[in-house]
């Protein structure tokens, strides 16, 4: 496996190879399978150059901000599965189980002040593996038992999940007293596990899971986190008065991801319950992305609102989200084939600003801004990771029903802990030591990418 993902990123790096008197966007042909399998493929090696983490004994984690791993690993999983190319898998595998932690919930002992939202993120990757058959590794939790327990965690109070004395209910931003977030409660902690537990009923086919997710939808509209008649989603409440439940008003702040994640948990429930109530609420949140987010005045190049006046540069996380966004409505199109023809113009157009717009130093680094016809200047491992997503994400033309994401019903073998529920540390938690093999499968990276700069080429790094 190593020296096939040597051979490919050899081929990959000298494909890139810059020519001096000229920029090219990243070339792509939305109508060509692969036209988009070679701009996916390029997006994500740049990616994948800013990252190291398997050559060390914590693979994975990402000083700067360790959410920030699982959305790299998620977007490596989604490039493995729209292309079938293996090349990260060993990467994300070693990092994916590691990060777990010893109680295998994703609150390992480095990752400190860690928010709902930073462990759902963990979830959401380890059930997307999952979903996508990612072999297990040979010891320790399976991905599904991984997704489980944050699942766990994040339903009991006393981890620091679901709170009832505040606002009626939901999930606080952060987990612990200290932290200036613990009074709030967001939409992207709150969506992301309705999501996580929308996704858990879909791949186990257990109504444990829908009748939480229910729950937390239910509470989301109740304090106008989802405004279930304007469909607006919110970016947070926080305990005071003027709003519903003993909480302030909605901060309107809008932001792709928190529409995305109520989105997709709209199409897993629809996809498990087969209700049309869940249907209707997914096409509401989808038109409502739309307008908000893929605006005319940009071409219908989906972006955040804090692009134009260039404050996503300044907070690492912001770049992220439309990327995350995009490959949620790729796994909608494919949960539910009916709306892939409403989805992929969309895909289409908002792929075609990013290839227009992803020349960065001649090697085809993605910026921020995807609308503006060029690249902004912006070269950031979290573009990167957006720049992947999307080309991945317009794969799904291609994709038929052989690559739904799968459940116990159609395939799925990832099996589950009984006592993932229990928070206890049993042997099957335990992580088995990172072994020189395990590092190899990232490490190789690193001297490929110092062995690349023959010839011309050169690669830009981040402080994490």
């Amino acid at each position: 496996m190593i020296l096939q993902g040597a051979r490919h990123l050899a081929i990959v790096a000298l494909h890139i190879l810059p020519l001096t008197s000229h920029v090219y966007a990243l070339d792509l042909d939305i109508e060509s399978q692969e036209s988009i399998k070679n701009a996916a493929s390029t997006a994500t090696y740049n990616m994948m150059t800013w990252y190291t983490g398997n050559g060390t004994d914590n693979p994975g984690f990402i000083s700067r901000s360790w959410w920030e791993g699982a959305a790299l690993f998620l977007a490596c999983l989604n490039y493995w599965h729209a292309t079938n190319d293996t090349t990260y898998n060993d990467e994300v595998s070693v990092a994916l189980q590691h990060q777990g932690g010893s109680g295998g919930d994703y609150l390992p002992s480095w990752a400190v002040g860690v928010g709902n939202d930073d462990q759902m993120f963990w979830g959401l990757a380890a059930i997307t593996a999952a979903e996508y058959k990612l072999p297990n590794r040979p010891s320790g939790d399976t991905w599904l038992t991984l997704a489980e327990r944050v699942f766990y965690d994040q339903k009991s109070a006393t981890g620091g999940g679901w709170d009832t004395t505040i606002c009626g209910g939901g999930l606080r931003w952060q987990k612990d007293v200290w932290q200036g977030g613990y009074t709030m409660k967001n939409s992207v902690s709150n969506g992301g596990f309705f999501m996580l537990a929308a996704r858990l009923a879909w791949y186990t086919q257990d109504d444990e899971y829908a009748t939480w997710a229910e729950k937390v939808w239910d509470w989301s509209t109740s304090v106008n986190l989802v405004n279930n008649k304007t469909w607006e989603v919110a970016d947070s409440v926080r305990q005071g008065s003027g709003g519903p439940n003993g909480c302030t008003l909605p901060d309107h702040t809008r932001w792709t991801y928190n529409y995305g994640t109520y989105l997709s948990g709209a199409a897993y429930m629809y996809a498990y319950t087969n209700n049309n109530k869940w249907l209707d609420i997914t096409n509401s949140l989808m038109d409502s992305l739309f307008a908000t987010f893929f605006l005319s005045q940009y071409g219908g190049v989906i972006s955040d609102r804090c692009e134009p006046s260039g404050q996503c540069d300044e907070d690492a996380n912001r770049p992220i989200f439309k990327g995350l966004t995009v490959s949620w409505l790729a796994d909608i199109a494919l949960i539910i084939p009916s709306l892939k023809e409403k989805i992929l113009p969309k895909l289409q157009v908002s792929a075609e600003g990013a290839a227009r717009a992803c020349t960065g130093n001649g090697q085809n680094l993605c910026g921020n801004r995807w609308w503006g016809g060029k690249y902004d200047g912006h070269n950031s491992m979290e573009n990167a990771m957006s720049g992947s997503q999307m080309m991945s994400a317009v794969m799904v033309k291609f994709l038929d029903s052989s690559s739904k994401p799968v459940s116990t019903a159609t395939g799925g073998n990832s099996s589950s802990d009984p006592n993932a529920g229990t928070k206890k540390t049993t042997g099957s938690a335990q992580l088995p030591p990172i072994t020189t093999a395990d590092k190899a499968g990232a490490g190789i990276l690193t001297v490929l990418f110092v062995a690349s700069t023959i010839g011309g080429v050169v690669f830009l790094f981040g402080t994490p």
